[in-house]
């Protein structure tokens, strides 16, 4: 089955072109989210990836309708692979389910480790930096959208523990939280989770 998702921006209230697009390329059913693309609650989106099975793809009509930005659209690819669920994009003619497509996502598999790569390094490298300078880094309340991102990647890339990615960004297990989770999941960082994870000095079970 193709089902379709089209986005548009609060200042952009017409999907219209969008739907009519996602109809003639065959899709059975749409979903829609009015909201910008920076915003990490997408409940339309939400319910697409609920919706969807094995065998089923997933079309949209220009690539960012989907991501955020690169990573969470590499992010996104990878999950509906895994899942055994193609993806389309129609504006620039990606199809995952063709051989051309599916080398198309091993290159985006090569981008998002390449991506994680640059993250480590620059952490890594900007810790020394500061170390040099008898800076051991301390706990905002905050991060830069860099630095937010990286503390995402970081996260996503599943090969950290919560204790490494604090350790590295300089920031404490509940900054860590409000930029990782959902919503409608955090707290002001005193959960039942945050406390079980803070004993196991893990992460939560993932």
């Amino acid at each position: 089955m193709l089902i379709g998702y089209a986005r548009v921006s609060k200042d952009e209230q017409h999907p219209e072109l969008q739907q009519d697009e996602l109809n003639r390329a065959g899709c059975e059913k749409f979903f829609t989210d009015t909201i910008t693309g920076a915003s990490t609650e997408r409940p339309s989106l939400a319910r697409v990836l609920e919706e969807l099975r094995s065998g089923d793809t997933l079309v949209v009509w220009r690539l960012d309708r989907l991501g955020r930005s690169l990573p969470h659209l590499i992010e996104l690819i990878t999950t509906l692979n895994d899942r055994a669920i193609g993806f389309k994009s129609l504006t620039e003619q990606i199809d995952t389910t063709t051989s051309g497509g599916k080398l198309i996502f091993h290159i985006f598999g090569a981008l998002a480790e390449f991506e994680r790569n640059l993250i480590r390094e620059r952490t890594m490298a900007g810790l020394l930096a500061a170390r040099a300078r008898g800076r051991f880094g301390g706990r905002p309340k905050s991060l830069s959208p860099t630095k937010a991102e990286m503390a995402r990647a970081l996260y996503n890339d599943k090969t950290h523990t919560t204790s490494d990615i604090c350790k590295e960004l300089g920031i404490s297990r509940t900054t860590l939280w409000r930029y990782v989770r959902p919503t409608n999941e955090r707290t002001d960082g005193n959960c039942s989770e945050c406390v079980r994870d803070h004993r196991r000095g893990g992460r939560g079970g993932r």
